[in-house]
């Protein structure tokens, strides 16, 4: 069964450094959440009180109802899987599933119905006998949520679980984590600084900075509607404008923005790369002329760079096709319209 984990008011230092600074988070019963930020954030010790690795200086955690504070890890009914997987090499594949219930002195006959329907769901059907070594590190991340699940958490807590993983392995296990979610509903968080990975996996986003959230919401949310400049910059993919913005306007440069932001001063607009049109002549809206620097094909689409005289250096993602279909080659002198801006005004 599902439960919410709820987060109040937790605040935790390690000497001087203050990792959590009055955090405060429900995490729905039942969801994929994802712990997002750089290094530094706080998201690794978050996981790690509502874990009960770590204790806080201040505020509560509650597993529903259930104040576990000052509970012991082994109390709590929680499955953590490490990112260096934390594997008994001298364990069979089979032993290590079933180790959590060993301890437990679950009957043998139950472990051993539990790790044979534990190695089926994670694909590895016929592999109990192996050792960890004789895994590819794809698999042994999979034992390794194995092992997590086997006692029947309640919550499953992974530290960045995909983080020693090549890029091609970490998306077939992304998708797999996902699938495996879904079947068994368990009420998950993960820990990453990889946005692709957390847009593509969870239901529900935190994004965390120098021990804050930033925001919580669904990938969308976060994406679209991003709550602060850092959510915009972290996620990725931005060209950032320095302007003013004054009553329902923004200017930056040449650009004229809507602003209705109510704040008058210094302020910038975030421009997601694929928000820029790159065409030889105007169609209208706000746009600047530019000079393509660098044009370089990633699959079916295309990242370019071009140079404007107002604001340097701007990056552009588009399909591939569009290259020749608008003239975009090194050197063309072409005109960027944004589609999209979000205008932040700067904190004084």
């Amino acid at each position: 069964m599902s439960i919410e984990i709820r987060v109040e008011q937790i605040s935790k230092a390690f000497g001087e450094y203050p990792a959590l600074d009055d955090v405060s988070v429900t995490i729905p019963a039942g969801e994929l959440v994802a712990l997002l930020g750089p290094s530094g954030s706080g998201k690794t010790t978050l996981l790690r009180v509502i874990a009960g690795i770590d204790t806080p200086d201040r505020g509560r955690v509650r597993f529903g109802s259930v104040d576990v504070t000052e509970s012991a890890i082994q109390d709590r009914k929680v499955g953590f899987v490490f990112q260096d997987y934390a594997l008994f090499d001298h364990m069979t594949v089979a032993d290590n599933i079933g180790f959590g219930l060993s301890v437990r002195n679950t009957d043998r006959t139950q472990i051993a119905t539990r790790v044979r329907d534990l190695l089926a769901r994670i694909q590895l059907a016929g592999l109990g006998d192996r050792y960890p070594r004789q895994l590819s590190g794809g698999q042994r991340q999979r034992v390794a949520l194995a092992r997590a699940l086997a006692p029947g958490p309640q919550v499953l807590l992974l530290d960045e679980p995909f983080g020693a993983l090549d890029a091609r392995v970490r998306t077939e296990l992304r998708t797999w984590l996902r699938r495996l979610h879904d079947d068994l509903h368990v009420t998950s968080v993960f820990v990453t600084h990889d946005q692709e990975e957390a847009l593509e996996v969870a239901d529900r986003i935190v994004v965390m900075n120098v021990g804050k959230i930033e925001q919580v919401g669904t990938p969308n949310e976060v994406f679209d509607v991003p709550a602060s400049a850092f959510v915009m910059d972290f996620l990725g993919g931005v060209n950032v404008l320095s302007g003013t913005v004054h009553g329902e306007t923004g200017t930056f440069g040449t650009i004229t923005l809507p602003w209705a932001g109510g704040r008058e001063g210094a302020a910038r607009a975030y421009v997601r790369g694929h928000d820029l049109l790159l065409r030889r002549t105007g169609i209208g809206g706000p746009s600047l002329p530019v000079v393509v620097a660098h044009v370089r094909r990633v699959g079916v689409a295309a990242h370019v760079l071009v140079t404007s005289s107002e604001h340097g250096d701007l990056s552009v993602e588009l399909p591939f096709h569009e290259l020749a279909e608008h003239g975009i080659e090194r050197g063309a002198e072409l005109v960027a319209h944004v589609r999209s801006a979000r205008i932040f005004a700067e904190t004084r």
